[in-house]
This record gives C-alpha cells, structure tokens and sequence, in this order.
C-alpha cells in the first residue's frame, strides 16, 4: 500500500512569530538557530517550545543569521523545517506486516551530507526495504536536498529519526531483528546470512558507524574491494549491500 506523505512548501521559517505558530501548528522543526546569548521573553518561549518538542538547538552569532537569512528579518531566530513528515519506527514495521514480509530496514550513522541521505532514501526504495532510520544528532534530516536527491522515493518510503539509535536497535532486537552493521573488517558478505528480519546499519565514509552503535549490533559485513583507496561512498556501500540482502531473500 502506497502512502504518500504531505511536503511542507517551506524549509526556513524567520522572526518570532512565524517560528512560534509553526511550533504551535505541529511543523516538524528540524533545527532552531538563536541569536547566541538572546534573552528577550519571546525568543525564551521559543526556545522552550523547541526543547518540548526536542528539536535541536543552534546558538549562533548575528552575522551567522545574517547569511541563513533570506528575508532579513529574522529577529534572532530561524528554524529549518523538514521537507517531509517523519515516520515513526513502528509506522515502518507497520509497512512491513502490510506486505506480509520479514522487516528490512537502513539505519544510519554519522550521515551528515544530504546527497547521501537522498540516495539512501532512493536505494532503500528500489531494494523493497520498509523504510530508513535515522540519528537526531550528528545527522542531516528530510532537507529540500534529500528530497531532491531521494527523485521522489521520499514519497513511498518512510524515514524515522530517532534519540538514540543504540537503544532502537535494542528495542527493535526484542520484536526479532538482527542487524549487521557495514565495515572494512568485517566478515565478507556473501559469507554472512543475510535473510529473515534484519537492519542494516551504515556509517559515514570517514567515521564509519559509531563504537557503540556498532557494539549493538549482531555481525558486521565487509564489502570486498579490490581497489588502491580504502572505503567506498556510504550510499554507495548501501547500494552494494542492500541489493546483497535483496539476492539472499530471493525476487519475490
């Protein structure tokens, strides 16, 4: 069953006003620059609005707002909404038992760069996985670049973004997952078993999955490069093992 979800028309919202009713009108607020040492009445509402509503917080100088800006009148704050509603992780479960199919889901680390969110997003579709779990902190969200780059696939697949990912893939252990986490030194993949419910876990080309998200998970899968350099892409590495995943589960 196909859900389409509803883009938001604008990813920087600028000035009091306009800040405060997009939190009170349930926006999805991905981040909130404030003027750095601010302590004006309504910018201190705001910024208890964004902690209520756990969006990350960016104090930042005047002459910072000042390049963000587009309007130039911004008052000291700035939120950068989500191009996209998230998903939540059981709304991704939920797609699963929809399709009567084992769960199979891409979760991110470290993934700062909206081109390789986006082509995540796109690879995650076309594998026929249920959907992408992504970090709060250290990570780029549903950007205008990501929807651009994802070439529609944010309409179909669903994306949660989450406190901590070590703790979801504790939780999603207890509904039977398995996960195998990508790295240079691991087991080969074509050695690993790859079938049944399971979450696939990406770092970053150059910080690769953090220690403890990697602790969390069950095995971990290495990509055989014959090669001079010593890692690919990380939504190149996605591609490789997804579609490695998809081999093992069979066309169906």
């Amino acid at each position: 069953m196909e859900k389409k979800k509803m883009a938001y028309t604008e990813f920087t919202i600028e000035g009091r006003n306009a800040v405060m009713e997009a939190f009170r009108s349930g926006k999805t607020i991905d981040k909130l620059y404030v003027l750095d040492g601010c302590q004006d009445g309504p910018v201190l509402n705001i910024k208890r609005e964004a902690k209520k509503h756990d969006t990350i917080l960016k104090y930042v100088t005047k002459e910072r707002l000042d390049q963000i800006s587009e309007t130039g009148k911004h008052q000291g704050v700035i939120a950068v909404a989500a191009a996209y509603e998230y998903a939540s992780v059981e709304d991704i479960l939920g797609a699963a038992r929809e399709k009567g199919e084992d769960p199979f889901l891409i979760l991110l680390d470290n993934i700062e760069d909206p081109h390789n969110l986006g082509a995540v997003i796109r690879t995650a579709n076309l594998a026929g996985a249920h959907g992408v779990i992504i970090p709060k902190n250290r990570a780029v969200g549903l950007t205008a670049a990501v929807a651009r780059t994802s070439a529609g696939a944010l309409n179909y697949t669903p994306v949660a973004k989450v406190t901590n990912l070590a703790k979801t893939i504790e939780e999603l252990k207890k509904q039977g997952l398995w996960f195998v986490c990508a790295d240079m030194s691991g087991t080969v993949m074509y050695q690993v078993d790859l079938k049944g419910p399971i979450g696939l876990v990406i770092g970053s080309e150059g910080e690769g999955v953090g220690r403890l998200v990697k602790e969390k998970c069950d095995m971990t899968a290495a990509i055989p490069m014959k090669g001079d350099i010593d890692s690919l892409n990380a939504s190149v590495a996605a591609g490789v093992l997804a579609f490695e995943i998809v081999r093992q589960r069979g066309f169906n």
